[in-house]
């Protein structure tokens, strides 16, 4: 068996002790994913470390700093499977230094409630849908809440 390509993603958290908020970022391209919500990141380059990777990558897609906390946990060694011969490792993060700004690969930010519908309401990628339900069952109190009528609180 081949191995994968390895591909790195931050959960960008606004605490890592307390993770309330996530900074999800909208693809604006390939046209198959345009307009898709995800995790920003991607690949380690050879010689570099998982870790490593990803702080660049952060810093080349948003123009920031971050710190890196707890990963979350995927089913392999290398993480999540994506589509083809790649596996997705993915970090919480939170940023030490610059305001995140879309300059590679995405075409808007948004900060989502962890614990609301918005999170669940973007139109995720689905390579990154299982990442995002394990985030939110070990940060945001367990199971997604289900959806509840507007100016409701749980």
């Amino acid at each position: 068996m081949n191995a994968l390509k390895q591909i790195v993603g931050a959960a960008l958290v606004d605490s890592l002790e307390s993770p309330s908020r996530l900074l999800a970022a909208r693809r604006s391209g390939p046209p198959a994913l345009a307009g898709q919500w995800e995790f920003p990141g991607g690949k380690v380059e050879p010689g570099e470390s998982c870790q490593d990777g990803l702080l660049r990558e952060v810093r080349e897609e948003l123009g920031v700093d971050v710190e890196l906390g707890a990963e979350v946990r995927g089913p392999m060694d290398q993480g999540w499977k994506l589509a083809g011969p790649a596996a997705m490792r993915v970090w919480l993060a939170v940023i030490t230094d610059g305001v995140p700004e879309p300059l590679e690969d995405h075409d808007e930010l948004r900060w989502v409630d962890l614990a609301a519908d918005a999170v669940t309401d973007l139109p995720w990628i689905p390579a990154d849908l299982p990442i995002l339900e394990a985030l939110l069952a070990e940060h945001a109190g367990g199971e997604p809440a289900p959806a509840r009528p507007a100016g409701t609180r749980p």
